[in-house]
């Protein structure tokens, strides 16, 4: 499950029944660009028209033509293929928004194929070799095809033309940078039987259309073909830089046939270890925390917030948190303290959280949550999407629309106070021998509400276990956070390895103080239950 492996290259247009001719012409007298191929008419329903009819036929395996010299580039030659600023698309038309392409290689073996769309009508960009600087790639410019088509593409924004704010890079995947202009999780198109027993299956961008925006317009509309053995789809992205990027995500989806699993809006990142998950076996590094997602948050139909820390298990873990029109979800990198992480070469404080927002009801279902074990912090190992309770089945059509936010600072925030640390330890009480087994839990919980509690206010955390003995249990105040400090042991009462759920929250005078701490804790063994 290595991220560079996830992102594979995706098909060509050719499936899509365009018609392709060797007749080029520039795309302005003032830009170096070529376009070729028979102009079309194009808007977003045109396109899932087209994703329909291409899931009622059978599925084409998407060809790859790279040269060899291309195919075996290791990752720093790749690094090396550098696109070159004074060909990227709009770039003397000033716009807000330029458009600089991806070279095929190293993972990225077969094409995408990319339009512009003005006023309405679509031609397809042509590859040409004077696009991109070669340095040090060993790659030989001169010697690639014409055709040999793009990876993917990345968006800069008039505020800073050197930092993209968005790629799409490899299968369905896409990132995108708030206001501290770092990359690091990423979203995705679709997911296929994620967490499954079997191998994953990952649908492909295999086209892109990117609509030229209009002068000192702040969003940029780029359409997407999705392709996979299982399902087609039309994509719609609105996006809007800033602080906190905005994509407004409209999507079309056509079965070719019943899906088990299927996943919505999929969200994927990386948690190598924590405070609260510490195995010696992954964190024996320097450094005190590497993820680049701390937890997920989830806001319920029902009103309920709920922060459920990730974990990196020992073995494959899947959660499904059942919901009903469910109002948000996200994987969030709440802890933005530099001293937590120490790495100045990647800024993990710095990486995004990233949230999602049903514009309407999206019915019953689950939010699914996949922990993969990994050992290398290259590893993305954690996938959260949204599961239908219905599944997909042969020609329906499937539409979902749903806000992206990208940033230090989501849009929704718990009215209540949240989770600001977990910590887990032995469990036992100091200074006094310890005669049996057990594992201590410290949750942090900080807000505005808490910093108004009269001294006389009797703060009680609810705490509950579905196996073990709750014990040693506290919530006392922390001036240090401005918030409490729960305390509490489970201690194993059978031999079982099997997860335990744990649900914390607090409360004063019966109402709630806080949002819902959830957790899945793995007891060792019994020949590692020391103490």
């Amino acid at each position: 499950m290595q991220r560079r492996d996830f992102l594979k290259a995706s098909a060509a247009l050719a499936a899509a029944g365009f018609p392709a001719s060797s007749l080029f012409a520039a795309a302005s007298s003032a830009s170096p660009l070529q376009f070729f191929g028979a102009k079309q008419a194009f808007d977003y329903a045109w396109l899932k028209g087209q994703a329909r009819h291409m899931a009622g036929q059978s599925y084409q395996v998407p060809a790859s033509h790279v040269p060899d010299e291309v195919k075996h580039l290791n990752w720093d030659q790749y690094q090396a293929l550098q696109y070159r600023a004074d060909h990227a698309l709009w770039a003397q038309d000033q716009l807000d928004f330029q458009v600089k392409f991806f070279h095929l290689g190293l993972f990225y073996k077969t094409p995408v194929s990319v339009f512009e769309v003005k006023d309405g009508v679509a031609q397809a960009l042509a590859y040409d070799h004077g696009m991109f600087d070669y340095g040090k790639s060993g790659v030989h410019g001169d010697k690639m095809p014409k055709d040999l088509g793009f990876a993917g593409f990345r968006v800069n924004f008039h505020t800073d033309l050197e930092r993209d704010v968005i790629a799409f890079l490899g299968a369905s995947y896409f990132r995108a940078v708030g206001t501290d202009w770092q990359y690091g999780l990423s979203a995705r198109g679709l997911a296929i039987d994620c967490g499954m027993d079997r191998p994953e299956e990952f649908p492909n961008f295999t086209s892109f259309w990117l609509e030229r925006p209009h002068k000192n317009s702040d969003k940029l509309v780029v359409y997407a073909l999705l392709d996979s053995p299982s399902i087609t789809g039309a994509y719609r992205f609105e996006i809007q830089p800033g602080a906190t990027l905005v994509m407004d995500v409209d999507v079309a989806l056509y079965p070719r046939k019943a899906i088990e699993r299927i996943g919505i809006a999929p969200l994927t990142s990386m948690f190598q270890y924590a405070e609260n998950d510490r195995r010696p076996a992954v964190s024996n590094d320097w450094r005190p925390e590497i993820h680049d997602s701390d937890g997920l948050a989830l806001w319920r139909g029902n009103g309920e917030w709920v922060w459920r820390p990730l974990t990196n298990p020992e073995h494959l873990r899947f959660n499904a948190y059942q919901d009903e029109n469910p109002r948000g979800f996200g994987l969030l990198q709440r802890d933005r303290n530099f001293d937590h992480y120490q790495d100045d070469g990647v800024f993990y404080e710095r990486r995004p959280s990233l949230w999602v927002e049903p514009k309407s009801g999206w019915g019953k279902g689950a939010v699914d949550l996949v922990e993969i074990p990994t050992v290398d912090e290259t590893f993305d190992n954690i996938v959260a999407f949204w599961n239908p309770a219905e599944k997909p089945q042969a020609g329906e059509e499937l539409l979902f629309g749903y806000r992206l936010y990208w940033g230090n600072k989501m849009p929704f925030t718990p009215p209540l106070a949240i989770v600001v640390a977990t910590r887990t330890g032995m469990g036992g009480v100091i200074g006094v021998k310890r005669t049996y087994y057990s594992w201590r839990f410290v949750i942090d919980f900080a807000g505005d509400n808490m910093q108004t509690l009269g001294k006389d206010v009797k703060v009680v955390p609810m705490i509950s276990a579905t196996r073990g003995k709750v014990e040693i249990t506290s919530a006392r105040p922390l001036e240090a956070i401005h918030g409490y400090r729960v305390m509490f042991d489970i201690k194993p009462t059978d031999d079982s390895v099997a997860p335990i759920d744990l649900r914390v929250y607090l409360v004063a005078d019966g109402q709630a103080l806080s949002e819902t701490w959830l957790y899945q804790w793995s007891p060792p063994p019994l020949p590692q239950r020391s103490f």
